[in-house]
């Protein structure tokens, strides 16, 4: 196979499935680099009960293995490896793989995605998936009724704790500090909510277990240094997530966290023939169907910039 390609898509998930999809389709044969995790976050995730099309849900690694197979099906191939980094300054564009290879491409599409950061404890890893989440939205549901905690202090924090109110029966919040980094809008509806309580000034040290699933945190205090087990469900781990762009050493523009920047609603960087889709430039949403819907978005862009149009700046037109 050659080094060469007119495509290539640098991480999977749903983002880079589905623009390995719209790309294959479009007979642009993408080469994708699948990364340390192939599938990415979802192939941590059990069941998938908010993705349309599954009325009965899909488990996460089943849905992944299903769009991979969708984009092979098409023409697009796969490269098991880690990109390492890369050469945007002159064309074409030169990726390294796993320290080794160098692919060249007309056009880079990039979706590494985002890794939630964890709190390092044992039994972490083990637990994820069965009762230890990083994300409301997506697993909130399956503990209905049931005492979840949120450990964080930030904006992410409160807002998980907020939204797990609507199916947990009790949500504590568990923080390190007295006080919190989150904005005080965020503090005040926390505390103003019924179903929160905290538990401050503590350190996790493992999560419990039942060798199945979630029983509780141990946490000791940093006063008292008194070790004791806050009994749950679940939980959540809400300290943030790091954007996977440590590779790109500042070749594209990226905020104050490190999310890549796209212009307007395309996913342009400042980079022509370069393009970001899914959790890697979205900080906020991080859900698969909205990283779904941005690999179709960054393909589309991508079939529109080799055919020798400008991708559409959607900032300075009005919406139709």
């Amino acid at each position: 196979m050659s080094n060469h390609h007119r495509v290539v898509i640098l991480g999977t998930g749903p983002a880079g499935y589905t623009a390995a999809i719209y790309a294959a389709r479009a007979s642009l044969q993408p080469v994708i680099v699948e990364g340390s995790e192939p599938g990415g976050q979802l192939t941590l995730t059990t069941e998938v009960e908010n993705f349309p099309g599954f009325s009965d849900g899909v488990q996460g690694p089943e849905l992944m293995v299903a769009m991979r197979t969708q984009a092979e099906r098409f023409g697009a191939t796969f490269r098991t490896g880690l990109a390492t980094s890369v050469n945007l300054s002159e064309r074409p564009f030169r990726i390294v793989v796993d320290e080794k290879e160098t692919l060249t491409a007309d056009t880079l599409i990039i979706a590494t995605g985002a890794s939630a950061k964890m709190l390092g404890v044992p039994g972490e890893q083990e637990m994820i998936g069965r009762g230890v989440s990083t994300c409301a939205t997506c697993d909130g549901f399956f503990f209905r009724n049931k005492k979840v905690l949120v450990v964080g202090g930030g904006d992410s924090a409160m807002e998980e704790a907020t939204y797990l109110t609507h199916h947990a029966e009790k949500v504590t919040i568990v923080h390190r500090r007295e006080e919190f980094r989150a904005s005080k809008v965020m503090q005040d509806r926390a505390r103003h909510n019924e179903k929160i309580d905290f538990v401050l000034n503590v350190t996790p040290l493992e999560m419990v277990s039942d060798g199945n699933k979630v029983t509780g945190l141990k946490v000791k205090s940093n006063e008292t240094g008194e070790e004791r087990v806050l009994e749950a469900d679940g939980v959540f781990v809400a300290i943030g997530h790091r954007p996977n762009t440590d590779f790109l050493k500042g070749q594209v523009e990226v905020d104050k966290v490190g999310y890549i920047v796209t212009s307007g609603h395309s996913s342009a960087t400042n980079v022509p023939g370069v393009f970001a889709c899914g959790d890697v430039m979205d900080s906020h949403y991080r859900q698969a169907i909205t990283a779904a819907g941005s690999g179709c978005k960054a393909a589309m862009d991508v079939e529109k910039f080799l055919e020798g149009s400008a991708v559409h700046d959607w900032s300075m037109s009005s919406a139709k």
